[in-house]
């Protein structure tokens, strides 16, 4: 592992490390207007949820590390403190990186870029029709971050009205995770795109206790076969199978196959044992894994 001082670092380099390695990123895709009427389209991936309630998103248009000048959403945020951020789907995305062509103050990235113009409800800056979700902000807060090129201006921006697209909810009315077909900044030019081939789920531990890593038993714990998500998968439990139901598995045919085949060799019948277990982590059925991990 090599170990890296910012300090020591040129500019350039620590921002490819950084855009590297705090990947994937977001895409901010905000619309703002200055005093005089100009729209300005701009893409942002330091970008996030930061608070539900009160509803605020954070992003941060940097100072041009060539120059230190500041970009035009920021300046127009500063004159009307508002904009609307426009969730990136994988349908826009190379209008989007259009649209962060350094084009002169007066010039509309919705026009340059081919989006079309929707009037906002609540705020001035318009919304981007292509996008599946639109945010109506006012902006709270501008933080600076420092005084050099490069340092972040952190927009604080308040969430005043949703719109979504009704062809990305589910049949509940909520926003279904595997329509929205969303994009994401890495480092360099490298995007990455979140299909329902490369989605899966993990268990949050919001109203349960699970008991610990720490607390498998050390032949698990220390398990040539099982990963450190597999660990995790089984210490996320609050309680273990009882004897009856390990002995119920103990039944299965294809566990009774590899108990029968290695009567007397305890070193086999434990990785065999493993790694049928790991197969049903993999599939996300804990409850099994941990009953044949008990036998």
């Amino acid at each position: 592992m090599i170990t890296l001082k910012p300090s020591d670092l040129k500019p350039i380099d620590l921002q490819s490390y950084l855009q590297h390695a705090v990947a994937p990123r977001p895409i901010c895709f905000a619309s703002t207007i200055d005093k005089a009427g100009h729209v300005n389209l701009s893409p942002f991936s330091f970008f996030n949820l930061f608070s539900t309630h009160p509803p605020i998103c954070v992003f941060s248009p940097s100072g041009r590390g060539r120059d230190n000048t500041t970009k035009h959403t920021l300046q127009n945020i500063l004159e009307i403190p508002e904009c609307v951020i426009n969730i990136v789907n994988y349908d826009m995305v190379q209008q989007t990186s259009l649209a962060s062509v350094e084009y002169p103050k007066e010039v509309n990235e919705f026009i340059k870029a081919g989006f079309t113009q929707l009037p906002s409800a609540y705020v001035k800056p318009p919304r981007v029709a292509e996008s599946p979700v639109q945010l109506e902000c006012v902006v709270q807060r501008v933080i600076p971050l420092g005084q050099e090129g490069g340092a972040g201006n952190l927009v604080l921006a308040e969430i005043k009205l949703i719109h979504i697209k009704e062809e990305i909810l589910d049949e509940k009315g909520r926003i279904d995770q595997k329509k929205i077909d969303h994009v994401a900044r890495l480092g360099d030019d490298w995007y990455c795109r979140v299909t329902e081939n490369n989605l899966f789920k993990v268990t949050k531990p919001v109203s349960t206790i699970g008991i610990g890593v720490d607390a498998l038993p050390s032949a698990i714990r220390d398990s040539r076969l099982l990963s450190g998500n597999n660990l995790g998968q089984l210490g996320n439990v609050e309680a273990l199978p009882s004897d009856e139901e390990v002995e119920v598995m103990k039944q299965d045919p294809e566990v009774r196959t590899i108990l029968d085949a290695t009567i007397g060799d305890a070193k086999t019948r434990e990785m065999q044992l493993h790694a049928k277990a790991k197969l049903f982590l993999e599939a996300g059925d804990v409850s099994s894994a941990w009953k044949i991990l008990l036998i």
